[in-house]
C-alpha cells in the first residue's frame, strides 16, 4: 500500500503557535504531527509514502529523511506553486498506479485503515472518504460541510450551513483509485472538496463514505484554538497516540 501525506500548506492560521515551522512539524504529544502520522501509516502496513512539500520543505526533509526511522520508504514531491489537495495526487505520475491512501498532514486521525481499504475495494469505489460523527467521536477544530450517505455508504450529498443535517464530517483520509485522475489537471491547483468530489457526485461515479470505528478520533490541529483543545484531550487521556 502507498500513501500520499499532504504537507505543503502555508500554515498561516497557526503561525502564532508554530512560529516558522510548517504545520506538519508542529509538536504534539512528544513528537511532530507528521511523525505521528508516519508511525500510524507504518503500523498499518504502509511502506511507500510520498510527501508533498512547499513551505518549510527543508525542515520536513531534515526531520523525516528517507523514512527508514519510521519503517518507511519516503519520497518527496516539491511544489514551487501549491497544487491543492488533489493536484498533489496528479503530481505522482506513474507512481499512482493502484489504490492510494491520501492523508492530510495537519490532522491526527486514528481509524482502522485495513477496514477502510477493505470497504473501499468491496464496494468497487473510486474514492472512499473516512468520516467521523460529530456527536460520537472525539474531534477538534474541523468545521466545513457535512457528508450525507446512504445505507450502503454511497455519498448522496455534501451540505453546508443550516442545510447540514448530517453529523458526519470528512476526516481528511481517503482511499482513491487512479481512475479519478481524469478529473485532475496536472500542474494545476485542484482541490478534492471543492472540485473532484462534487464532480464525482454530479456524474454518478462511485464515491462513498465510511464512518470510522467508535473509538477512533479526528483532531484538526490547524488553528491555535484547535491545537489547545487537542492538548487538553491528550492530557485528559481521551485520546491515545
Amino acid at each position: 500500500m502507498k500513501a500520499l501525506v499532504l504537507a505543503a500548506g502555508m500554515g498561516s492560521r497557526i503561525r502564532s503557535v508554530a512560529g516558522d515551522l510548517p504545520k506538519p512539524l508542529l509538536p504534539f504529544g512528544g513528537a511532530s504531527i507528521l511523525a505521528h502520522n508516519l508511525r500510524w501509516l507504518a503500523s498499518a502496513g504502509v511502506r511507500d509514502v510520498f510527501i508533498n512539500l512547499h513551505y518549510g520543505a527543508d525542515a520536513i526533509r531534515a526531520e523525516v529523511g528517507d523514512g527508514s526511522a519510521f519503517g518507511l520508504n519516503v519520497r518527496y514531491l516539491f511544489e514551487p506553486a501549491l497544487l491543492g489537495t488533489a493536484g498533489a495526487l496528479a503530481n505522482l505520475g506513474q507512481a499512482f498506479d493502484a489504490t492510494m491512501l491520501v492523508v492530510y498532514g495537519d490532522n491526527l486521525l486514528r481509524c482502522d485503515l485495513d477496514a477502510l481499504i477493505d470497504g473501499h475495494r468491496a464496494a468497487g469505489a473510486e474514492a472512499t472518504l473516512a468520516l467521523f460523527d460529530q456527536g460520537a467521536h472525539v474531534h477538534t477544530g474541523i468545521a466545513g460541510g457535512r457528508v450525507e450517505i446512504a445505507d450502503d455508504g454511497a455519498i448522496v450529498a455534501f451540505t453546508e450551513g443550516e442545510a447540514a443535517r448530517s453529523p458526519l464530517v470528512n476526516a481528511g483520509v481517503y482511499a482513491v483509485e487512479p481512475s479519478i485522475l481524469d478529473l485532475i489537471e496536472t500542474g494545476r491547483l485542484v482541490d478534492f472538496g471543492r472540485k473532484v468530489f462534487p464532480q464525482m457526485l454530479a456524474a454518478g461515479r462511485s464515491l462513498r463514505g465510511q464512518v470510522i470505528e467508535t473509538d477512533g478520533f479526528c483532531l484538526g490541529l490547524d488553528t491555535p484554538a484547535s491545537h489547545a483543545e487537542g492538548q487538553r484531550l491528550l492530557a485528559e487521556g481521551r485520546i491515545v497516540l
